[in-house]
Order: C-alpha cells, then sequence, then structure tokens
C-alpha cells in the first residue's frame, strides 16, 4: 500500500501543526552534527558573547538608545498636549505613538538600559522561531552557533546600539511565516498587522497573502494597523502633519544626516555619479523583478517550508533594494530565516555567495575607501543586492524530489500477500505449513524492494533471530509508535529524507 499524501492547504502547504516537509538534505555527517544538541559550554560562550555585547554598548557608546527616543518623544508630545508630527524624525504611523506611551512613562536611565536587553532578547526570539519554522530544535549546535555569530554581526550591534523599532519585525517576520506554514494564515495576517502597526516593515508581506488567496488573513493585516492609527488620529493634534509633512520628508529619502546611510540601490548608484533618474529606475527594475521571482517561486507549489520561506525572504530583500531609506538593521529581518534554513538542500546559505555577501558585515575588517562610518552604506548595499540575487536564484532553481527508499509500511496495516500464499489458497491448503511461514516475509519483502534471495533467508531463520533483526532495524530508521508513524531518529527533522549536503 502506497504511502499516504502529505495533507495540504489550499495553497499547497502541508497542513496542521505537525506536517513536515518530504525533503532531503538532514542525512550527513555535517548536517547531523548541527542538528545534535549543544553542549554547555558552547551555551555559555553564546550566552556570553551576548552579555558582552550588551554591556559594552551601554558603557562606551553614547548613541544608545537614539532611534527609541524619537519615537517616545511622539509619545510624550502626545501626553503633554502637542503635535507628534510636529518633529520631522518621527517618521512613524500614527499607531507606533500609543505603542511608545507606556515606554514614555519609564524614567530615562531605565529605558536607557533597557535597549540593548531588549535587542538581544527579541534577537534570540527571531532566531529560534526561525529555527521553528525548519524544524530544528533550539538546543541545537545550530542554535547555538548563530547566537555565537550574531554577536560578531554589524547588524545586530547596530540595532543593540540605537533600539530602532526594526526589532518588531525581527520577530514578527519569521511568527508569521511559521503561522502560515502551519496554515493558520488568519493568525499571520494579525501578526504582520500588529507589525505594521508598530513600524510598517513588512508590508511586503501583505504580498504574500495576495500570492496565497488569503482574502479574510489580508483584510486583517491591513485593518489592525488602520484601526489602530485610527484611534491614534483621533486623540493627537494635527494628525494631518503626517500627510503634508511626514511623508514628503520619506519620499525624499530624509535629509543630509541619514542619506549617509542609505543603502537602496538608487541613493548608492546616485552616489557613485548615476543620473538621479537613472538611478533609481535601476533600483525600481531590480526591486520589480525581485517581486516577479518571488510570484515564480510562490507558483512552484512545492510541500515543505520552503516554499512559503523563501516568497517571504525574495518579498523583504527585494523591497529592501528599493525603499528609501534602507538602513544595515534591515538585515536583521532577513538573516536568521535565511540562517535557519541551511538544513535543507539547495538553499542559499549552501552557495558560497551567501557567505560572500555578509562579509562586509564583519566588524574589524577594514575595506579600502570605506572605512569612513559614512560610506558604510555601500558596503550595506553590497550585502542587500548580493543576497536578493541569491534568494531568488535558490527559489527559482529546480529541486528533484526524491523518493525515500526502503519505505516501510505502518504497523498493523497488511502486507499484500505473494503468489505463494495466493496458491496455496487457490490449492485448497494442500501446501507445507513451513512453506507457508517462509512465503509471507518473502513476499512482504519482495514488496519492499529488498532481494527475494534475502528475504527468504529471514523468513528461515528462527524466531529469535528475526526478532533481534527486527530490534536493530528499529535501531537504525526509527521505532514504530501505536499510529504507525516513525519516530525521528535523534537529531532530525519527521518526514525530512537524508540526501547530500
Amino acid at each position: 500500500m502506497p504511502a499516504p499524501a502529505a495533507a495540504t492547504d489550499g495553497a499547497g502547504c502541508p497542513a496542521g501543526r505537525g506536517a513536515a516537509p518530504r525533503r532531503g538534505g538532514l542525512g550527513v555527517p555535517a548536517t547531523r552534527w548541527l542538528l545534535a544538541g549543544a553542549s554547555w559550554p558552547l551555551w555559555a560562550a553564546a550566552f556570553g558573547l551576548m552579555l558582552v555585547t550588551a554591556l559594552e554598548v551601554l558603557r562606551v557608546d553614547r548613541h544608545v538608545g537614539m532611534d527609541n527616543e524619537i519615537i517616545v518623544r511622539a509619545a510624550r508630545t502626545l501626553l503633554d498636549g502637542g503635535a507628534p508630527y510636529a518633529d520631522k524624525r518621527f517618521l512613524y504611523l500614527p499607531s507606533a505613538v500609543l505603542v511608545a506611551v507606556p515606554e514614555a512613562l519609564l524614567p530615562h536611565g531605565l529605558r536607557w538600559a533597557m535597549v540593548p536587553v531588549v535587542a538581544v532578547v527579541l534577537t534570540l526570539a527571531g532566531w529560534v522561531i526561525s529555527l521553528r519554522v525548519f524544524g530544528v530544535s533550539a538546543r541545537s549546535r545550530l542554535a547555538a552557533l548563530g547566537v555565537v555569530g550574531f554577536a560578531f554581526f554589524a547588524p545586530f550591534k547596530n540595532l543593540a546600539i540605537i533600539g530602532n523599532w526594526t526589532l518588531a519585525a525581527v520577530v514578527a517576520f519569521p511568527l508569521s511565516v511559521l503561522l502560515a506554514l502551519r496554515s493558520r494564515w488568519v493568525a499571520a495576517g494579525a501578526v504582520i498587522g500588529l507589525a505594521l502597526a508598530i513600524k510598517p516593515m513588512l508590508a511586503p508581506m501583505v504580498l504574500l497573502l495576495v500570492f496565497a488567496r488569503r482574502w479574510r488573513a489580508l483584510a486583517v493585516a491591513v485593518g489592525v494597523p488602520m484601526t489602530a492609527s485610527a484611534v491614534a488620529v483621533a486623540l493627537m493634534p494635527a494628525p494631518g502633519l503626517f500627510v503634508t509633512k511626514t511623508l514628503p520628508f520619506l519620499l525624499h529619502g530624509q535629509d543630509n544626516f541619514a542619506k549617509p546611510f542609505d543603502a537602496s540601490l538608487g541613493m548608492v548608484l546616485s552616489r557613485l555619479g548615476a543620473p538621479g533618474p537613472v538611478a533609481y529606475g535601476v533600483g525600481v527594475l531590480a526591486a520589480g523583478t525581485g517581486l516577479v521571482c518571488a510570484w515564480l517561486r510562490w507558483r512552484r507549489a512545492d510541500e515543505g517550508p520552503l516554499r512559503v520561506a523563501e516568497t517571504a525572504l525574495a518579498l523583504m530583500l527585494s523591497t529592501f533594494l528599493v525603499s528609501r531609506p534602507s538602513f544595515d538593521h534591515y538585515l536583521m529581518v532577513v538573516t536568521p530565516l535565511l540562517l535557519a534554513s541551511v538544513v535543507l538542500p539547495g538553499t542559499a546559505p549552501r552557495t558560497v555567495w551567501f557567505w560572500v555577501a555578509l562579509l562586509p558585515q564583519i566588524p574589524g575588517l577594514t575595506w579600502p575607501y570605506l572605512e569612513n562610518g559614512k560610506r558604510r552604506a555601500f558596503k550595506d548595499a553590497s550585502t542587500i543586492a548580493v543576497l536578493a540575487v541569491v534568494a531568488a536564484t535558490t527559489g527559482l532553481r529546480a529541486r528533484r524530489a526524491r523518493r525515500p527508499r526502503g519505505r516501510r509500511r505502518a504497523a498493523g496495516v497488511p502486507r499484500p500477500a505473494g503468489p505463494e500464499v495466493r496458491d496455496a489458497v487457490a490449492g485448497g491448503g494442500g501446501q507445507q505449513p513451513a512453506r507457508e511461514a517462509a512465503a509471507v516475509p518473502a513476499a512482504a519483502a519482495a514488496v519492499d524492494g529488498r532481494g527475494g534471495e534475502a528475504a527468504a533467508a529471514r523468513g528461515a531463520e528462527p524466531p529469535a533471530d528475526r526478532d533481534a533483526l527486527a530490534t536493530g532495524e528499529r535501531e537504525a530508521g526509527g521505532r514504530r509508535t501505536a499510529e504507525g508513524a516513525a519516530e525521528p531518529v535523534p537529531g532530525t527533522v519527521p518526514g525530512v529524507v537524508p540526501e547530500a549536503f
């Protein structure tokens, strides 16, 4: 009896919380090593690095919480009866003012100390959720090594310094992907909507809901920030400044304070001498190409987490190419999910270009002519552009589905009778009992793809030998549960077929 096909929802994604992708990549030593549990010294080193990062930020940096204070100042202005959008630096939706009101009531010293701590906590939360998208345990070596890597990742340190509310998207992006993968699309829309109400970074994720034709989820994603902003507008004076002052300021790429750090493709090309229309035209063309790649990736309705994850990553990276501004800490939204996908073959981290793209983000490396902080945008633009190309090409690359070899039937399912048994039944039972006893395992083994000679030898073995052999097979291939499903070997993801690294 052939194994039943995995249940999927209308969008082709595995249905239910426990659905597992039937993809390869977990059978080789390197991947098994990453999926195995991390030792306590490795975890001590990982969390020690996070602690050192937070303490160093508080000790030496004078810009701690700079971006966070802009939103807090807008909330305090609202509490004092003023217009939050009178400050040209406040660039968020009106709903963000309401979110910042509780923080505005805290003492300044407490807010200052909380910035790097909250950055560490939210980054770790986003990393754990990204791992869960691909069924990787939070106790694995991959989880610990990811924490170590973030300590040496410049966008993470920058986020811990300035306290930008991009941190909300660092958690909301992988969470929305995880919920979509589990067919909880309305909940995914709610997460996207809440993130938009805080900071509209996940606006491209609305297209994912359109691709999947999840109209209720789309209504929730759009309705949450609109409702929250409507409430905020009713409470604040001069809300029209958002349209007459804030939006024009954003559309012009802010001012000279932010432009040197803007890594959008159009801004970088214009700084290199390209005419403005040409520079921004190239940016729009690149972003449009990325969106088309995302749509094509979605249309290839394969099973598993990569369909949702790679489509979402392509949407976000395409937007980073053209959004004004586009800063280095935006990379913290997509990098955890990209990195977690290394456990599956054919993904971006399995290519050398993924790691090449991250090289400019390693602190301490001196790049000729780019050591000035105001030229950092060139390094950030190269990282975003290469990651966008890598994500698009790996997402569109055809992957050959490998069928598992030697699949065994679930316990309790009768095996089809072999020719010897059918002949015995047709002949009225004139065959010897020993022949029938040997024919059943031989026929079953033939159906399973095993050799006839080995099966016949197995049927002739004493019961004790057969029991020992069955025990060895169970230890090697997974123990059978009462429902007939196979429990995975420790360090693997259920339903994932081993394939070459």
